[in-house]
């Protein structure tokens, strides 16, 4: 019984922690077109901040955090039927709460996440019919053709698709038993990973300016418009491939117990990653309009902002759980998929 519940922890620290890694990446890019940052000028420490969100940043946080989204739907269905509870209301219930959460989210943040998410997430539903190979194959086929048009919001259903196979397979329940999978897999994407940086490297537009906004000009030549999706194609691929590395990288770290107490504050900020999420929007628009930052930032000053942004969200989240069960956003999301109000605050047995 202690081997049980202590896997069942492992598996759950593991997921948020990665899942808190994932929000660090996203709020480095979201924050950019939300404050309206300054374009970098060539050769300055903000062009070279330019480069590494797009070489480590740009395409990759976004995968990590939609493929969670599959691997946590396997669970809540499966936890679901367990418990003798009609899984299938009980989710839909749970994407039209997150289709609200994502309605108003997306009038502060037209970039954000959770309204396509939730559209996406009734899509999934009838693959966890099928076998975790048959939705292996079908999430690596979609992946493939979804990279090769370069249009990443189409990359979320192939996602969520691989994260609901993962989920399948119990690769989060028993890490140890697939590890020597997950190291062949790291190791394969590291080496795809150089690999892909340097067709990057080579396919970014000399010409194109600097800027988080890459758009389609009408007066843009045949030729720019070539590289331009060219280039496209080559971020959401790489960006994919990365995002693997990444992920098997930190659950290989995440089985060292000095290093998974050391990581400790990602699954922290993990465990409440929709109220972490929503946060970083109303932090980031916050400081903007009271500091009247709109504009004037480089994309330095914006990652020093992202820094904070972690600095003080670790720590409320980690006041904020040594008292109640779940985050303030979880919890509405929670009472509205039960239909029932859950108990928010820890009992005093809970909190030793």
């Amino acid at each position: 019984m202690s081997t049980t519940i202590a896997a069942t922890n492992r598996r759950i620290h593991t997921l948020d922690a990665v899942r808190g890694f994932a929000l660090m990446g996203i709020v480095l890019v979201n924050i950019l077109p939300l404050l309206q940052a300054q374009n970098p000028t060539p050769g300055s420490p903000d062009a070279w901040m330019y480069y590494f969100l797009n070489f480590a940043v740009e395409s990759r946080f976004f995968v990590i955090f939609s493929f969670l989204f599959g691997v946590g739907f396997h669970l809540f269905i499966s936890r679901a039927k367990e418990k003798g509870a009609n899984s299938t209301a009980l989710f839909i219930r749970r994407l039209i709460v997150l289709l609200a959460f994502g309605f108003v989210h997306k009038m502060f943040h037209p970039g954000e996440a959770l309204f396509i998410y939730a559209i996406f997430g009734f899509l999934l539903m009838p693959f966890y019919r099928a076998r975790a190979k048959t939705n292996l194959l079908v999430g690596v086929i979609l992946a493939v053709l979804v990279c090769a048009t370069g249009f990443k919001p189409l990359l979320v259903l192939p996602l969520f698709i691989l994260g609901l196979a993962v989920g399948q397979y119990g690769v989060f329940q028993n890490i140890e038993r697939f590890l020597p999978v997950i190291k062949k897999i790291q190791g394969v994407t590291f080496f795809l990973s150089i690999i892909g940086l340097y067709v990057q490297y080579l396919l970014l537009p000399a010409n194109m300016e600097l800027s988080y906004m890459m758009i389609v000009d009408e007066g843009m030549s045949e030729s720019a418009l070539q590289k331009l999706t060219y280039y496209t194609i080559a971020l959401t691929s790489v960006g994919l491939v990365m995002a693997t590395f990444y992920t098997t990288t930190l659950m290989r770290l995440l089985q060292n117990k000095r290093l998974q107490s050391l990581l400790s504050p990602l699954a922290t900020y993990g465990r409440m990653a929709l109220t972490n999420y929503v946060g970083q929007t109303v932090l980031i628009l916050g400081a903007g309009y009271l500091f009247d930052l709109y504009g004037k930032l480089g994309y330095v000053q914006t990652t020093l902002i992202c820094l904070g942004i972690y600095v003080v969200q670790i720590a409320l989240s980690s006041l904020w759980l040594s008292f109640f069960k779940m985050g303030p956003l979880e919890w509405v999301w929670r009472t509205f998929t039960y239909m029932s109000l859950s108990p928010l605050r820890k009992v005093r047995a809970e909190s030793k």
